[in-house]
C-alpha cells in the first residue's frame, strides 16, 4: 500500500522592529525576564494599543517580495484563549482581513527542478510571552517571561502544497533567506525569531481527499523540522495500517529525545471566539503608501544572484549558494573587497568556512573568522607566501583564536613558504641523490607515464621542507633536473 504525504506550514516571523506592535516597549533580545513588558502589553485597565507603522511596512515588504495581494484594508481581531504566558487572555491578530493575501514562493528541489509553493495569506499579530520549565513534571518548576509579549509577528500560512520533508525544509530555508534579505527579521531561530508549525496528513497515493491532519508546533530549526516530519509521517502510516484513525490534534516534538507527544486536541476557529478588536480601527493603506514601500525594497536574492554572476564572474551554481543568504552574501562581498579575488573567496567560503560552521552548528554571523581575516589568508596564497596546504593550517589557527591575522600566525609558527630558488634546488638535489631506485625507474619509464611518477619526488621534497616549499617552483626545478638525467 502506497502513501503520500501532504504538508502545510504556518511560519511565525518576528519582525525586527525596535518596539512592540502596540506599545513603545523594547523588543531587544536577552534582557532580564519581565523587564520589557509594559502596561499596554499586559492589557492593564485604562491602557489602549497604538499600532506600530513599521510592522505594517515590513508586512507589505514581504507581500511585495512574494508578489502577493496587499490587503489595503486590514482588521485586527481578538483571538480568545487561556495560556499562562498570554497575560491578556486573548491575542490581537488578523483573521478575515489580513495584511497580505495570496502569493507564492518558488523552491529548488534536489534534482534542480523548481516547484511553486502557494501562500494562502500572511497576517500581523502579537507574540505571546514564554514559559520556562525546569526539572521534571512532579518536582520541577515553571516561570513566565513576558518580555516577548506584544512583539510583532507575521504569520505566513502556506497551502498544503508540500509533499515531503525535503520540500518543507527547502521552503523554510527560502523563507528564512527572504525575510533576512528584506531586513524584516534577524532570522535567529535559536532566539525564537522564526518558528514553524507543521501541518501533516497522509493519504493513499492517488486520492484527492486530504487525510486528517495534525499540527506539530514551535519547531525552531530546519533539522528539527525534518526529524519531526519523518517521525509524524511514520506514526500516521503505522496507525492507519493497523486499522486505527488519526486524531486531529496539536503535537510537540522533543529534539533531545527525538520523540513527540500529543499536547491537545486541535481547536477550530470558532473555539477561539474571534471578534473585532474594539480598541483598534481598521488600517487602510492607499496606493501611494504601497508604492513608497515598493520603491524602498532592498536587493532580493534572485537579483543578487544575477549580479554575482555579472559582477564577479561566478558560475551560476556558486552565485546561487553565495547570494541566497544575506549574511553569507555580505561576508563574501566584504572578503572580495579586501583580497580582490572573487573565485578564491567563493571557494574558501563554500569550502572550509561552511564545513566548519556546519560541523559546529554555527551560522556565518557566528564565524570566529571575519572577512578581513579570511581575506588575509587568501592574500598570502596569492603572493605565494603560503601554499594551499599551509593556508589550511593558518585558517585553523585563526578559527581557534591563536592569532588575530594570517600574518601573525604565519610569523609565529614559521609557516612562510620557501620560494628561494637556491634553497629549493638544494632540496631537489638531495632528494634525487637519495632516490636511486626511483630515478632508474623514471629513466626506464614510458615518457607518457613519467608525469605520474613525479608525486614521489614532490612528496619527499615537501616532507623535507615541512610542507613549506613552493609547489610550483619545486615542480619546475624537479622536471628540469630529471629531464637532464634521462
Amino acid at each position: 500500500m502506497e502513501w503520500e504525504t501532504v504538508i502545510g506550514l504556518e511560519v511565525h516571523v518576528q519582525l525586527a522592529t525596535k518596539t512592540k506592535i502596540f506599545s513603545g516597549a523594547s523588543t531587544q533580545f536577552g534582557a532580564a525576564p519581565n523587564t520589557q513588558a509594559c502596561a499596554i502589553d499586559l492589557a492593564m485597565p485604562g491602557t489602549l494599543p497604538v499600532a506600530n507603522e513599521q510592522a505594517f511596512r515590513y508586512a507589505v515588504m514581504f507581500g511585495l517580495a512574494i508578489d502577493a495581494d496587499i490587503g489595503q484594508r486590514s482588521v485586527f481581531e481578538r483571538k480568545n484563549y487561556f495560556y499562562p504566558d498570554l497575560p491578556k487572555g486573548y491575542q490581537t491578530t488578523q483573521l478575515d482581513a489580513p495584511i497580505v493575501g495570496a502569493g507564492q514562493i518558488e523552491i529548488t528541489l534536489a534534482d534542480g527542478s523548481t516547484k511553486a509553493i502557494r501562500i494562502h495569506h500572511a497576517h500581523l499579530e502579537e507574540d505571546a510571552g514564554k514559559s520556562l520549565h525546569e526539572g521534571d513534571f512532579e518536582q520541577g518548576m515553571s516561570g513566565i517571561d513576558l518580555n516577548r509579549a506584544g512583539t510583532p509577528l507575521i504569520e505566513i500560512v502556506s497551502e498544503p502544497d508540500i509533499s515531503n520533508s525535503d520540500e518543507a525544509v527547502a521552503f523554510a530555508k527560502k523563507l528564512h533567506s527572504l525575510v533576512i534579505a528584506l531586513g524584516i527579521c534577524d532570522g535567529e531561530m535559536s532566539q525564537g525569531s522564526m518558528r514553524f508549525d507543521v501541518n501533516i496528513s497522509v493519504r493513499h497515493k492517488g486520492e484527492e481527499k486530504l487525510g486528517t491532519r495534525t499540527e506539530t508546533k514551535n519547531l525552531n530549526s530546519f533539522k528539527f523540522m525534518e526529524e519531526a516530519i519523518a517521525l509524524e509521517v511514520e506514526r500516521q502510516i503505522d496507525v492507519l495500517e493497523d486499522g486505527g484513525s488519526i486524531r486531529q490534534e496539536t503535537r510537540l516534538y522533543n529534539a533531545d529525545t527525538k520523540t513527540a507527544r500529543a499536547m491537545r486536541s486541535k481547536e477550530e476557529a470558532n473555539d477561539y471566539r474571534y471578534f473585532p478588536c474594539p480598541d483598534l480601527l481598521p488600517v487602510v493603506l492607499d496606493d501611494a503608501y504601497i508604492d513608497s514601500v515598493r520603491q524602498q525594497m532592498p536587493e532580493l536574492p534572485i537579483a543578487r544572484c544575477q549580479r554575482f554572476v555579472d559582477e564577479y564572474a561566478l558560475s551560476a551554481y556558486d552565485a546561487a549558494i553565495l547570494s541566497d543568504n544575506t549574511h553569507i552574501a555580505n561576508y563574501f562581498e566584504a572578503t572580495v573587497k579586501q583580497c580582490n579575488d572573487a573565485k578564491l573567496s567563493a571557494n574558501w567560503i563554500m569550502g572550509e568556512v561552511s564545513a566548519r560552521l556546519n560541523a559546529e552548528e554555527k551560522t556565518i554571523t557566528q564565524s570566529p573568522i571575519n572577512p578581513t581575516q579570511l581575506a588575509g589568508v587568501i592574500a598570502r596564497i596569492k603572493d605565494n607566501s603560503i601554499s594551499n596546504k599551509i593556508a589550511k593550517q593558518v585558517f585553523d589557527g585563526l578559527w581557534l583564536g591563536e592569532g588575530d591575522s594570517a600574518d601573525t600566525i604565519i610569523e609565529a609558527k614559521g609557516l612562510k613558504q620557501v620560494s628561494d630558488s637556491g634553497a629549493l634546488e638544494s632540496m631537489v638535489d638531495e632528494v634525487i641523490a637519495n632516490s636511486g631506485a626511483q630515478i632508474e625507474n623514471y629513466k626506464k619509464a614510458d615518457p607518457e607515464k613519467r608525469p605520474k611518477m613525479l608525486g614521489y619526488f614532490v612528496g619527499q621534497i615537501m616532507k623535507a621542507s615541512k610542507g613549506q616549499a613552493n609547489p610550483k617552483m619545486i615542480n619546475d626545478i624537479l622536471i628540469k633536473k630529471l629531464n637532464e638525467l634521462v
